[in-house]
C-alpha cells in the first residue's frame, strides 16, 4: 500500500533500489526517478541490478552510479524491488533475507515483499513513482522529471498503448514542465541504437511468418543470430511490435533462444486481445496487450503452443464483442 510505503521512507534512511534482470525503460527509468526522490529527502540510496543497463538508459541522470551486483551485502533498511513478477526475477541473492518494497504495476505479481504496492491502473511504475512523490511531499525535480518520464515512454509505447490514460499523459505533462525534454529522451530511446541492431533485425524479420489465418505473426532469434550480428542485449528492443503494424495481424509472438532448449517469448496483441492471459498458462505474466514468458522444449512444438493459445485468445476476444 502506498500509505506504508510513505510511512517506511519517512522513519528509515538506507535504502537500495533494485529491479528486474536485463532492465527495460520502466525498470531503469523508475528505479532512479525513486533514488533522486529519496535523495531529494535526506535519505541514502542507491540503484543496484545484475548485469548492465542498456546503452538507451545511460543519459539518464545517475545511470553511471548504478552497480553491477550478484549479491546484496550491504546493510539497508529496505530494499524496493520495481516491476518485477517475484523476488528471483532481479538475479541478486539475498534479496530474500532484507526488509523487501514490492512496487509493480503488473496484476499477475507474486506479493512477495515485506510491503507490497501494486497498482494494476498504473500505466508504469513510473507513474506510480510520481505518485508516491506527491503522496510524500516531494519536489519533482528535473532529474526525477527525466527517469520518470522515460519510464512512461516506453511502457506505453510513446502513448500509443491502450495502458495510455489520460492520468498518464497529464503525469507526462507535469513531468515536461519540470524539465523533462521529450525531444531528448525521445532521441536518446529510439534514435541511439549500433549498427549490430540492423543487423540483428535484419536476421530476425527473415524467419517472420503468419499462422494460416493470417492473424498471428511469429518470429525467432537464435543465439547464432546475436553473435552474428555483435549485437547485445536489448539491441531487440521492439522487435516483437513489428509486425503489429499489419492490417490483418492481431497477435505475435516472438520467440528468442537463451539456452539449448530454452527461450523467451514475448507476446503482441492489438484491442482486446488478451495475451497476459495467454503469457499465464505458460507461468509467465505481463499486460493485456503486451507479455512474457520462458519455456522449455522443442522450439516448433513449443511455438505451436502458444501459437494456438493466442488463436484461442482471438477467437474468444472477438465472440465477445
Amino acid at each position: 500500500m502506498l500509505s506504508q510505503v510513505v510511512e517506511l521512507i519517512e522513519n528509515k534512511n538506507r535504502f537500495a533500489i533494485t529491479t528486474h534482470i536485463k532492465p527495460d525503460g520502466d525498470g531503469v527509468g523508475s528505479s532512479l526517478g525513486l533514488c533522486w526522490l529519496l535523495r531529494s529527502l535526506g535519505k541514502e540510496a542507491e540503484v543496484i541490478v545484475r548485469g548492465d543497463v542498456p546503452p538507451a538508459y545511460m543519459s539518464l541522470p545517475g545511470a553511471k552510479e548504478i552497480r553491477d551486483v550478484t549479491y546484496v551485502n550491504g546493510r539497508y533498511d529496505a530494499v524496493f524491488v520495481i516491476e518485477c513478477s517475484d523476488l528471483a526475477r532481479p538475479g541478486i541473492a539475498g534479496l530474500d533475507q532484507q526488509f523487501t518494497v514490492n512496487i509493480d504495476h503488473h496484476a499477475t505479481s507474486e506479493h512477495f515483499g515485506t510491503i507490497n504496492w501494486i497498482d494494476s491502473t498504473a500505466s508504469a511504475v513510473g507513474e506510480m513513482i510520481y505518485n508516491l512523490c506527491k503522496a510524500i511531499g516531494g519536489r519533482i525535480t528535473k532529474e526525477i522529471a527525466e527517469c520518470v518520464y522515460l519510464a512512461l515512454v516506453t511502457d506505453t509505447g510513446s502513448f500509443h498503448f491502450p495502458n495510455t490514460s489520460d492520468r498518464t499523459l497529464k503525469v507526462a505533462s507535469e513531468l515536461i514542465k519540470a524539465g523533462a525534454k521529450p525531444e531528448r529522451i525521445g532521441e536518446a530511446v529510439y534514435s541511439n541504437y549500433p549498427w549490430s541492431r540492423i543487423e540483428l533485425m535484419r536476421r530476425v524479420l527473415d524467419t517472420v511468418k503468419r499462422d494460416e489465418t493470417g492473424r498471428i505473426a511469429s518470429m525467432r532469434q537464435t543465439i547464432e543470430m546475436q553473435q552474428e550480428a555483435a549485437a547485445i542485449d536489448g539491441d531487440n528492443n521492439g522487435f516483437v511490435n513489428i509486425p503489429l503494424a499489419a492490417r490483418d495481424v492481431k497477435a505475435v509472438v516472438y520467440t528468442r533462444e537463451v539456452g539449448h532448449n530454452k527461450f523467451r517469448a514475448s507476446l503482441r496483441s492489438k484491442g482486446s486481445i488478451n495475451v497476459a492471459k495467454v503469457a499465464e498458462k505458460f507461468g509467465g505474466g505481463g499486460h493485456r496487450n503486451a507479455s512474457g514468458l520462458s519455456i522449455e522444449g522443442d522450439w516448433d512444438e513449443v511455438e505451436a503452443m502458444i501459437v494456438s493459445a493466442l488463436a484461442e485468445a482471438i477467437e474468444k476476444a472477438e465472440s465477445s464483442v
